[in-house]
């Protein structure tokens, strides 16, 4: 891959389709000897001069305008045989492009290189695989802004059916990363089969970014995940880890993991669990609990409190003071919880 700035097959157009443009230039360099050609030997104007070659190189022939002179005589001549037969190949050429849907791909290119240009706060997904499809699912669901980053073909297949914002190439490399927005991204999520190749994505997005936050996944391999926060992971996860609990706990604990379930994914009934984050402008900063009115006016809980430099505040007291700069993790109806954070 050229470290060009654009990564894989956005670095370069296809060999056929740098042929079809050459192509273009040559039939236009075709016309614009035959027009100058005319004018100077059959002294016409210009317009008349183009309309003389194109009625020539495409065997149309009207016989409203023909050369009079013996050189414009001799020069369509030359003409026919230079010109007709390469229009023919263009024509094919044209034809061909068309048909194998290279002119269609480019313009998709094109549109998919327009939206990842305009993407900011966004989250780079690296590898669409079957975590990275699970995290594209979620992120869709809740609007957030997200481009994804893969390298095989029948990823790059599904992700067009998807109509997702997608890049091929590898993403431990600096051009790919820097094309796909990393320095204005909000997140990076590495989620590929290998810890290698999450090691070495991680290191090359710290290093464009310093201050991104990266969410990495683990293999759970002894010392897996010492190196990538070493490599400058944010945080790490191991889906095995997480899973095999998971499982326990459905044994030990069943109810508690229905409850979970019910908060995280019961949008059906309009239950949603939310952070939500106190802007200094809220009307709610310096309130307690009690005063903001979240449990009487909006009948939502606050599950616990998130500030700075502080552990979890777990269910805060009513007379606890809401601060700027906290992040209060609520459990509501969706429509309420969507009322209370146009308030803050």
């Amino acid at each position: 891959m050229k470290n060009s700035g654009r990564p894989g097959d956005w670095e370069v157009i296809s060999e056929g389709m740098r042929k079809f443009v050459l192509s273009i230039v040559l039939l236009l360099l075709i016309l614009i000897i035959g027009t100058l050609g005319y004018m100077f030997l059959e002294d016409i104007s210009f317009w008349n001069g183009l309309y003389l070659t194109a009625i020539t190189i495409t065997t149309v022939g009207y016989g409203d305008l023909v050369p009079l002179h013996p050189g414009g005589k001799v020069f369509t001549v030359l003409l026919i045989f230079a010109g007709v037969s390469y229009v023919m190949y263009v024509f094919g050429k044209i034809t061909e492009a068309m048909v194998d849907g290279s002119l269609r791909a480019i313009m998709e290119r094109s549109k998919m290189e327009k939206k990842i240009a305009r993407l900011r706060d966004h989250y780079i997904i690296c590898g669409f695989g079957r975590i990275g499809k699970v995290i594209c699912e979620v992120l869709q669901e809740n609007e957030r802004p997200f481009l994804v980053i893969d390298r095989k073909e029948e990823e790059i297949k599904e992700l067009e059916k998807l109509r997702y914002i997608f890049m091929e190439g590898d993403a431990s490399e600096d051009s790919v990363l820097l094309y796909a927005g990393i320095k204005r991204a909000r997140g990076l999520i590495a989620v590929v089969s290998s810890d290698a190749d999450n090691l070495f994505i991680t290191l090359t997005a710290r290093g464009l970014n310093p201050d991104l936050f990266i969410l990495t996944r683990s293999s759970g391999a002894k010392g897996a995940e010492t190196k990538l926060f070493r490599a400058g992971a944010t945080r790490v996860i191991s889906p095995y880890k997480i899973g095999a609990r998971r499982m326990a706990h459905l044994i030990v604990r069943p109810t508690v993991i229905d409850f979970i379930d019910l908060t995280m994914h019961a949008s059906d009934l309009g239950l949603r669990m939310e952070e939500l984050l106190v802007s200094e402008k809220s009307g709610l900063v310096d309130k307690n609990l009690m005063e903001s009115g979240i449990r009487q006016r909006y009948n939502i809980i606050v599950v616990a409190i998130k500030r700075a430099d502080t552990p979890m505040l777990f269910n805060p007291m009513p007379d606890t003071q809401i601060q700027a700069g906290d992040i209060l993790i609520v459990l509501g109806d969706h429509d309420q919880i969507t009322a209370l954070e146009n308030e803050m």
